[in-house]
């Protein structure tokens, strides 16, 4: 069981523009080809950079405001009118065989919401978006269950598929019956946790038994235990 990857949900025919192009040319190819942000890429296709629509609107917002109701706006780069000036840089890239948790991990630690995606000669294969990664919670409930029980339950060491009851509800997975020794019960919540589509997983496995033998409380300081059956006390 594996993580898709990113070569599964990127997008392969890639907008991409060079450092000298322009604003206005950007701004078409964002709203022409319904895309939010295009890499920028050197001659031998390895990205520089990213612009997006937030660099644009950064443009926008240091326009002067004609309604006065906003303070002076700070000074614009000096060539923002073109993508060298405009793009994020330098480029945050990830590769083709790297996982869908990867990619998210590394977006989330940069605040970015695209990646350009390279071989290993770093020349730009793909691009890769927070929608794209999201897809994989588009996965049916009966999918997920099949995954769970064919692949989580089926081919760990020790575990019977019949001994566990797997239920799936937009994502959530509940997971019942008995596991015994109990450690596996907790190897097969942190394999389905990683299966793509999950969204959380209920533990009731082993419940009854937990039911039945509550932990024991620890003896008072100073309180002796009770005598053994069968044990006598000598006098003094």
């Amino acid at each position: 069981m594996t993580h898709r990857t990113v070569y599964q949900v990127m997008t392969r025919d890639v907008v991409r523009v060079a450092p000298g192009t322009g604003f206005r040319e950007i701004a078409t190819l964002l709203h022409e080809y319904d895309i939010s942000a295009v890499p920028v890429v050197d001659p031998d296709e390895r990205p520089l950079g990213v612009v997006s629509e937030a660099d644009l609107l950064r443009v926008q917002a240091a326009q002067e405001d004609p309604s006065r109701l906003s303070p002076p706006p700070p000074a614009a780069a000096a060539d923002a009118a073109t993508a060298r000036g405009l793009m994020t840089s330098p480029a945050v890239c990830t590769t083709p065989e790297a996982s869908v948790v990867e990619a998210a991990r590394l977006m989330g630690r940069h605040h970015l919401k695209h990646l350009p995606v390279v071989d290993g000669s770093g020349h730009l294969t793909g691009m890769v978006s927070r929608s794209d990664l999201l897809r994989v919670f588009l996965r049916g409930d009966r999918e997920i269950r099949t995954e769970i029980v064919e692949d989580v339950l089926g081919r760990t060491a020790g575990v019977s598929p019949a001994a566990v009851g797997v239920e799936v509800d937009q994502g959530v997975v509940t997971l019942s019956g008995i596991l015994e020794p109990p450690y596996l019960a907790k190897v097969v919540l942190r394999l389905c946790r990683a299966v793509d589509g999950v969204v959380s997983v209920v533990d009731r496995m082993n419940e009854r038994a937990r039911r039945l033998d509550p932990p024991h409380r620890p003896v008072p300081a100073g309180r002796p235990l009770a005598a053994s059956a069968g044990a006598t006390e000598e006098g003094p």
